[in-house]
């Protein structure tokens, strides 16, 4: 990866990304990212897939089909590519070393690895939850190859999907008007929409790969190479996001079920659930850990500013949670993609 300023790099080089190849295009997040950088105008986007893949791909965007089986037809796909973005299953980690691979061997300059949620690299919160692990070993995959440099996307938890997914998340079940508060419910942490994660990494990918010169302090995309992009819609605690959903429900405390449980009482019985053999255990784990009080869910830095994000509305947002309650949204899209119907 060339370093230093753009005046310095050889005749021809250009100085932005163009060709961008998404695995995942028609994914819960890839979806939104696709249609955030064909909203930008700036990017041609490939989308690779499997044969036989069943997701929906936004017009104007490119297809190109892969086989994981024979990585051969991945390294095809990603010549002339400049970025590789992928949001894989976090448990699909070989195919995501297939990609790196690939990416290396057809010359790919930039990889947007699977992260999208809290910055993985928490040695404390990886003790309790090693999801953060495996995603450590893909960075420095990524890096022990020495082609491709890396961005971790830093989003926190989706906060549509996580207000509605039910109280294994953030604790709140809508359609049966209860929550509960892990503690006291006054936790902070970093979480952010699909629109605004998807509008950091257009953002992002639109900047300048280096500055001018000397003189040029602008925004560019090496400041973030093997390094995390902080984006957020919003910094709260279950009990601003309770005030919210009373607002869009036009309901009261009166109206629910209000429960406080110790937060790593909450952990623990996550873990019980998970070694008994249920996986829904899991959730309740991350999720609860997340709200520990040092705070690993809360960024060290808001790169808002530096992607020019907007400041979305909270209620707005929420009213997006509760129509998805009404819709079944997970029952009918997130439950047949885990169980794989």
């Amino acid at each position: 990866m060339a370093t230093g300023f753009a005046k310095d790099q050889p005749a021809g080089s250009k100085n932005y990304v163009e060709n961008i190849a998404v695995v995942g295009a028609g994914g819960q997040v890839g979806k939104f990212v696709v249609e955030a950088l064909l909203a930008n105008g700036k990017h041609k986007i490939t989308a690779l897939t499997r044969e036989g893949s069943k997701n929906v791909i936004p017009d104007g965007v490119s297809i190109k089909k892969i086989d994981y089986a024979n990585p051969s037809t991945i390294v095809e796909a990603l010549k002339g590519q400049d970025v590789l973005v992928y949001t894989l299953a976090v448990t699909a980690t070989n195919e995501a070393e297939i990609l790196q691979q690939a990416a290396a061997d057809a010359g790919v300059k930039w990889i947007l690895p699977n992260e999208f949620g809290s910055n993985s690299n928490n040695p404390e919160v990886n003790k309790d939850v090693p999801l953060g692990l495996a995603k450590t070993k893909l960075r420095q995959h990524i890096e022990g190859l020495g082609v491709s440099s890396w961005i971790g996307i830093a989003c926190g938890f989706w906060y549509e999907y996580s207000l509605s997914a039910g109280p294994w998340s953030y604790g709140f079940d809508i359609k049966n008007r209860a929550v509960t508060f892990y503690d006291d419910g006054t936790q902070r942490l970093n979480t952010s929409t699909w629109l605004q994660t998807a509008r950091g990494v257009a953002n992002l990918l639109a900047l300048k790969v280096l500055p001018d010169d000397e003189n040029d302090k602008s925004p560019h995309l090496s400041q973030f190479k093997n390094d995390f992009v902080y984006i957020s819609s919003f910094k709260l605690n279950q009990q601003e996001i309770f005030e919210s959903v009373l607002r869009v429900t036009g309901t009261t405390r009166d109206d629910w079920t209000i429960t406080n449980q110790p937060v790593k009482e909450r952990f623990a019985v996550g873990q019980q659930m998970l070694q008994s053999g249920n996986r829904s255990g899991f959730g309740l784990m991350l999720y609860s850990r997340m709200f520990y009080p040092d705070g690993p869910c809360l960024h060290p830095r808001d790169d808002n500013v530096v992607l020019g994000l907007p400041q979305e509305d909270l209620d707005e947002r929420t009213a997006v949670a509760v129509k998805m309650v009404e819709e079944e949204y997970f029952e009918k899209h997130v439950v047949p993609r885990v169980s794989g119907n």
